[in-house]
Parts: structure tokens; sequence; C-alpha cells
């Protein structure tokens, strides 16, 4: 894995709010430096689990400022920067860069569906020229289930060869993972990160480069294991006890609407309550479902 740019296991962080609704930003500097401490070789903050679309410019702005300020050092964030216009993605990805932030993960322009390859070849062209630093790196963002933008092999492709210092790596959040061993033999050194916890084990024994993922916002140390471990052929039970741990998590979390249930099982880890507050159109998760959640989180390993 050593040909790969970016690789590791980083958390798709979650964002805990106030009561009116603004990012809690002394709660979410302590969850990023918790992350780390549990093994997360970084921070993908500002993504899907992250509410980043629910938020402005300037509160991502803010957000990312608070973790650099609360010591999270810039080569560890990978903060979301793709929205739908071309020159505000230019602008947050300028910010980032000005803060020593050189990572970052990119939606393509995603409110115009059934767009060309050639389209999106363009937007992510202008995006990156307008940027114009050598120092990015772009990790692509292929969620075509929330976005309804995939991102096929070929453009992926077309965008390496246009850009190849700069256009390192994808979050396959998709969960296809027919998809990931065909960018991995397409492009050899590219960067193919796995959004679903449950794939990474089989992912890096394709040759896959590691996780973005949901879950690691409560089992970082097992993800970390997994990833550490899953090349050593004495630690195989180690591994399938860590990967089955992960599929618990995972699991439970996906019995109930997912960022509401991330959000509120982060609150049962830390006893904090605010977790559980979510930016409408999502809600938090309901009473009675959150009483059948903590009956089942209790129970997990």
């Amino acid at each position: 894995m050593n040909n790969h740019k970016i690789t590791g296991v980083f958390s798709a962080a979650a964002t805990p709010l106030n009561a009116d609704g603004s990012p809690d930003i002394g709660l979410f500097t302590e969850h990023c430096q918790r992350l780390l401490a549990e093994g997360c070789h970084g921070v993908a903050l500002l993504g899907t689990t992250g509410e980043a679309n629910s938020f402005s410019s300037s509160e991502r702005r803010t957000i990312l400022e608070a973790a650099l300020k609360a010591g999270v050092p810039a080569d560890k964030l990978l903060p979301g920067t793709g929205v739908v216009a071309i020159a505000e993605t230019v602008e947050l990805t300028r910010h980032a860069i000005s803060l020593g932030v050189t990572k970052v993960v990119m939606l393509p322009p995603f409110y115009y569906k059934g767009v060309s390859d050639d389209g999106l070849l363009a937007a992510y062209s202008q995006i990156l020229e307008g940027v114009g630093d050598n120092r990015l790196q772009v990790i692509l963002y292929h969620i075509p289930q929330v976005s309804g933008i995939p991102l096929s092999v070929p453009l992926i492709g077309r965008l390496i060869e246009a850009f190849p210092d700069t256009v390192v790596g994808i979050k396959e959040s998709a969960g296809d993972f027919n998809n990931m061993q065909a960018i991995i033999a397409a492009y050899p050194g590219f960067s193919v990160l796995a959004g679903a916890d449950p794939l990474l084990l089989p992912l890096l024994k394709a040759g896959g480069a590691g996780c973005i993922t949901a879950t690691s916002n409560l089992v970082a140390g097992s993800l970390r294991t997994v990833y550490d471990k899953v090349h050593n052929a004495e630690q195989t039970a180690a591994v399938d006890q860590a990967q089955a741990r992960i599929n618990a998590y995972r699991t439970l979390s996906n019995s109930y609407v997912q960022i509401p249930t991330i959000k509120a099982m982060v609150g049962l880890k830390t006893g904090n309550a605010a977790w559980t507050r979510t930016r409408a159109p999502l809600m938090p998760i309901s009473d009675a479902d959150y009483a059948g959640l903590s009956e089942a989180y209790a129970k997990l390993p």
C-alpha cells in the first residue's frame, strides 16, 4: 500500500450542534481529538455524515478553522469542499489550502442529474484550475445514491490523466465492491477508500488504500486494528474479531435513520445527549427508537 498517496483509516466525522442549531465547536474539536487518539489516521470532516450540505460556506470555514485552532494537525484533516457551484467549491478549497490543509474530499456538482462525463470533466477541471495550487490532493467522492451523480471508471481515468498529481483517490460510498476492484485494476497506485465499514477488510486485501467511514465515529480502534494487521497471517483472529465488532456497530447504526443514529450512538458512547441534535431536514431519532437503540447499544461488544 506504500504506493498510495493517501492511505489509512479516516473518520467521516459527525458534527455536533448547539441547542440553536449552530455547530458546537468545542464538542466537535473534542471529538476530532478523540478520533485521532483512538486510532484514526485523519478526520474527514464536513462530509455526508457531518451534514456538510446543511451548513453554509461560512460555517464550513469556521468548523475547519476551529479544528486547527484546537491543535488538530492540518495534514490529518480532509474536509469536504465540493458543493453545487464551481466558484464556491474553488473558494472553499482555496480556504483549506490557505490554512495548510492540502487534502480534500470533493463531490461533483450534484444538482443537475444525468450529466455527461464530459460535463463532469469540465466541472472538475474548472475547479482544479481555479484553485491552481500544486499542493492540493483531491479525493473524488462517489456517492450516487445521495448525490445522483456517479463517477464512472473512464471519467476517473480522464481526471487522473489530466491532473495526475492532484486527483489521487476516491471515496467509494456506493458500496459496490466490484466497482472498487475495477478502479484498483484500472489505475494502480490510485487510492480507493471504502465508504462502508464492512468493506474495509476485503478492500485492503484487494489492494485498496483504506476507508472514510461513519462507524469510525464509534469504533476507530477496531478499524485501525484491521488496517494495521490485515496482512499479518498471525493476526487473523484479531482482525476477524475487530471486523465483527465493526459490523455489529454498523448494523445497529443502519437499523434506524443512519446519520441521526450515528450521532445518538456517539452520545451514548460519550454520555453527552447534545449529540442527538441534527439540522433540518434531518430529524433526531425518535424517543421510541432511542430507547430501542440504547438497549441494543448496551449489548454491543
